[in-house]
């Protein structure tokens, strides 16, 4: 896979508007990589320099998660900083972007009323299977005509690695170093497989397996989401600081699931949708924020039903313009990564039972809408294939033993993959991410960007308490 082999292009650095202490930047690419004379658009980037200079590596590029996380906020917003610990601030300068289609990178951009009007995630008859396929149809049709220079169909995780590789010509890298967060490290593995004499560093936390097909990929995320559940009703169990803390969590939790099938669990009144409830404890278990999610739990048990559904205020947007809203959709690049073909509605229900039985709990992970979302999608320029990557300096993977998104199924997976090439480090405990869930995790991480030190295979850390 041919790409940018030396400086090429240089990044025009100013100071971000929003910050001037942070610098940003554009680095025109191709829209089409096969094309690379051809139409041209501005890669965003943002970064903030080493705070020792005398004792810095290089730069470090940070890939950011989704598909629809913005890099470029990531290092702006001096907040999110704090993502970087001092040590491997004042040895790098830390860069970020915003992935081609998303953020401020010539956005992906659909009519605001067809995004609004998505069907249900959670399909419930032919009828809804059919009505789902044309929606997609219709909306990816709307977006390629309203996204600038015709980038709607080159928005896959390949482009972006090629994208990656010019990133690491324009800041003078003769090899990459690299930390890729969730959905980033697909971003980092597909590098790796591509260009693999160009890695200097690698790290992948919270790991991305893009081998699994439709079977695989909804198996595996309902367990892994269904096991950070059971992590949380057990701490239910120990910690009196639980809101259910003596109470039969399950029982609860079977009750408003009951609830929610019957279209009668309301939050700040509106109906919650079965797959809404899911999602809403799937974030909380994100870092995980376990005293907040019993909290939300014991008030939505004591919620009535039969409230009058809230009418939303209307969004002041003039209808029959000429020129309509837009919005944006980053999620478009999961579908040009992935095929996750389900036929017919028959197929679709089995799948449901089947992940039921997996995770009796969690009945609705988000993969389901990552399912419903690219029905009807062409074949992907991107499918999933198991990683070869050959020839590369050592991969840091790491992941959480109870992560609800990024499962470590997927971390063991894809370390199996890489074999020789690369080292899994877990984190014993719990959330989506490590790096700043333990500040062992962090010192591995640091280690090994600096100074390409390596942890021994098998190597862990012990779980922390979460404080809530």
């Amino acid at each position: 896979m041919p790409g940018p082999e030396g400086a090429g292009s240089r990044i025009a650095w100013k100071p971000c508007e929003e910050d001037a202490s942070a610098e940003c930047g554009e680095l025109p690419v191709p829209v089409d990589w096969s094309k690379p004379d051809g139409e041209r658009f501005g890669l965003q980037l943002a970064r903030r320099k080493a705070t020792d200079s005398d004792a810095r590596v290089g730069s470090m590029v940070f890939g950011p998660g989704g598909p629809g996380d913005s890099g470029v906020r990531r290092i702006v917003d001096k907040g999110n900083m704090r993502r970087f610990s001092d040590r491997l601030r004042s040895r790098f300068d830390i860069v970020s972007f915003d992935p081609r289609g998303v953020g401020i990178s010539n956005p992906i951009r659909c009519t605001q009323d067809r995004l609004g009007s998505r069907p249900p995630t959670v399909i419930k008859s032919q009828a809804d299977f059919d009505a789902m396929v044309k929606y997609n149809r219709d909306l990816r049709e709307d977006c390629r005509k309203n996204t600038q220079k015709g980038l709607f169909d080159h928005v896959d995780t390949l482009s972006m690695v090629k994208d990656l590789d010019a990133i690491r010509a324009a800041l003078g890298e003769h090899s990459l170093t690299f930390h890729g967060s969730s959905y980033g490290t697909l971003l980092g593995e597909q590098y790796a497989e591509q260009y693999p004499e160009r890695v200097r560093a690698l790290t992948l936390e919270s790991v991305v397996d893009h081998s699994l097909e439709t079977r695989g990929f909804l198996s595996t995320q309902a367990a892994t989401l269904q096991d950070s559940f059971d992590e949380f009703v057990a701490w239910c169990g120990r910690a009196k600081k639980c809101a259910l803390h003596g109470a039969d969590v399950r029982a609860l939790w079977a009750d408003l699931l009951d609830r929610v099938e019957r279209g009668e669990l309301w939050d700040n009144g509106t109906a919650l949708a079965p797959f809404d409830l899911n999602v809403m404890v799937m974030k909380l278990l994100y870092d995980p924020e376990w005293a907040k999610l019993g909290d939300l739990l014991q008030r939505l048990s004591g919620s009535g039903a039969g409230t009058e559904r809230t009418t939303a205020a209307a969004d002041g947007n003039p209808r029959n313009t000429a020129e309509p809203a837009l919005g944006d959709n980053p999620f478009e690049v999961f579908c040009q990564d992935w095929a996750l073909p389900v036929s017919n509605y028959q197929d679709y229900a089995r799948e449901l039972r089947r992940i039921a039985r997996i995770a009796p709990d969690m009945k609705y992970p988000r993969a389901l809408m990552s399912v419903s979302a690219c029905l009807g999608a062409p074949e992907p320029d991107n499918p999933q294939h198991r990683l070869k990557v050959r020839n590369s300096r050592p991969i840091l993977l790491t992941n959480s033993v109870h992560d609800p998104a990024s499962g470590y199924n997927w971390a063991t997976n894809v370390a199996e993959q890489l074999g020789n090439s690369a080292v899994l480090h877990t984190y014993r405990g719990w959330g989506h991410g490590t790096y700043s869930s333990s500040p062992c995790a962090q010192q591995v991480i640091d280690d090994y960007l600096i100074s390409l030190k390596v942890p021994a295979r098998g190597a862990s850390c012990p779980a922390v308490e979460p404080t809530g």
